[in-house]
């Protein structure tokens, strides 16, 4: 059935076109949402200095009306109290705040020659008019209370009161300098500037609100063609993903199960996928031939039934270093019980440490007695849990051994883990475990090091 199939289908997909196919166009669309982007930014922009312009011109008309405001309020004061400190507040903003004329800049700046700007002009020359008779009755509420005119320099040169006025008497001086302030002639001033304010605040709102509506309808319209843009490419991420996991990561979890039992894998998914697994099972079946012709009693200790120096030279340089891990382990003190307890009782530890080993790492690599108490456990397809599942067993394998059995005593062993690395040899993995294993013993033994 599988011969009648269409050759690409036995040969599978290739993921390396599929993905640059996928890429490719990713890398179109996010060319065009960065244009995209650019021109949604450059909006944001506009419409930020739209606000912004907004914000500050109707900041600037009403500055205008509160310091306009604020002058009349102190003068007034002043003509009322005759306390001099309300003059001097009024002096300081014509003089040195000029809120009146930094709102006339700037509403210069943003809109000059247009309704708003010329009904601003016209209430800042209201404004100067109407400071002619708030001089003049300042003016005379100084002569009426017998301050010092040379103290108030800032009162024009060209503002001298009449005649007429200066013959009143003081309380009529006050009334006078009170009336002007008051009176429906001022008062009209007052609504002319007002009036004129109000006519700028109402151009700069119609003016701006146009403009930031139709800001507002482009901007919108970019979010969403970003929107589009920004689902396919997650359309295109998916694929890739999905591809992925169909074609490699699926047929790959049930490698990694059959090739830890030692089986051959199917030939499925990707034309790479597909690839791997028939070398893998060409290395497989050449493996198997190979174990087949290897004298048992050649590689493997008697004692222990593990494999021995031989067996753990030939493995070690079989493995894929790539993905392979040793662990050395040594039976603490191991002359000690020897001298004490009798040659029998030593191999008697030595069986039990084995056991122990095999028991313990039979499913994670190959168990061997490089000689005397001196024992390695290749580890082969480790993983990021390796390190921890190895630093328990251990400890386990030390508790059990911590126990005295059929007249054998407790005993521990030490242990030194070191990982390999691409481009590393094997005796360089070797002296990384025994520096482990050494440092283990420096420091009171019993226990595992992992080589850093």
């Amino acid at each position: 059935m599988e011969d009648r199939a269409p050759k690409k289908l036995n040969k599978g997909i290739s993921l390396k076109k599929f993905n640059i196919g996928l890429f490719v166009l990713a890398v179109i669309v996010t060319g065009v949402m960065f244009i995209v982007m650019k021109r949604t930014s450059d909006l944001y922009d506009e419409t930020y200095d739209v606000s912004e312009q907004v914000v500050a011109l109707r900041e600037s008309a009403y500055d205008m009306q509160l310091a306009s405001d604020y002058l009349t309020e102190q003068i007034r004061c002043f003509a009322v109290t005759g306390e001099t400190k309300y003059l001097y507040n009024y002096f300081e903003e014509a003089n040195v705040t000029k809120r009146r004329e930094k709102a006339l800049d700037t509403i210069k700046k943003y809109q000059s020659d247009t309704v708003a700007f010329n009904s601003l002009n016209e209430a800042m020359v209201g404004s100067l008019d109407l400071m002619n008779i708030e001089y003049y009755a300042a003016l005379l509420t100084i002569d009426a209370y017998g301050y010092d005119r040379q103290s108030f320099s800032d009162i024009p040169g060209n503002i001298e009161l009449s005649k007429r006025d200066l013959d009143r008497s003081v309380e009529e001086k006050k009334h006078v300098a009170i009336n002007m302030l008051f009176d429906n002639a001022y008062r009209s001033k007052k609504e002319y500037i007002s009036s004129n304010m109000k006519k700028c605040l109402r151009e700069i709102s119609d003016g701006m609100e146009k403009e930031q509506s139709e800001l507002a309808a482009e901007l919108k319209a970019q979010v969403s063609l970003e929107h589009v843009l920004t689902e396919l490419l997650l359309a295109i991420l998916m694929g890739m993903v999905i591809a992925t996991t169909i074609m490699v990561i699926n047929p790959l979890m049930k490698f990694v199960g059959l090739i830890r039992e030692e089986k051959p894998i199917p030939i499925k998914g990707a034309y790479e996928v597909r690839f791997l697994a028939k070398t893998y099972n060409l290395i497989y079946y050449t493996n198997v031939e190979n174990k087949k012709r290897l004298e048992y009693d050649a590689s493997h200790d008697k004692l222990t039934g593990l494999f021995n120096r031989r067996g753990y030279d030939l493995l070690l340089s079989n493995v894929d270093l790539e993905c392979a891990a040793l662990l050395l382990v040594d039976l603490d003190y191991f002359k000690q019980i020897n001298d004490k307890n009798g040659h029998d009782v030593g191999d008697r530890e030595l069986v039990r440490v084995a056991e122990s080993l095999i028991k313990a790492f039979r499913s994670h690599g190959y168990s061997c007695r490089l000689g005397g108490d001196e024992f390695a456990v290749i580890l082969v397809h480790v993983d990021g849990k390796t390190e921890t599942m190895v630093e328990k067993k251990i400890r386990k394998i030390n508790e059990r051994l911590s126990k005295s059995m059929k007249g054998v005593p407790a005993v521990s062993v030490s242990a030194g883990l070191a990982f390999s690395h691409e481009g590393m040899d094997t005796e360089e993995l070797f002296k990384n475990a025994d520096n482990a294993l050494y440092e283990v013993k420096e420091k009171g033994r019993g226990d595992i090091c992992v080589h850093e």
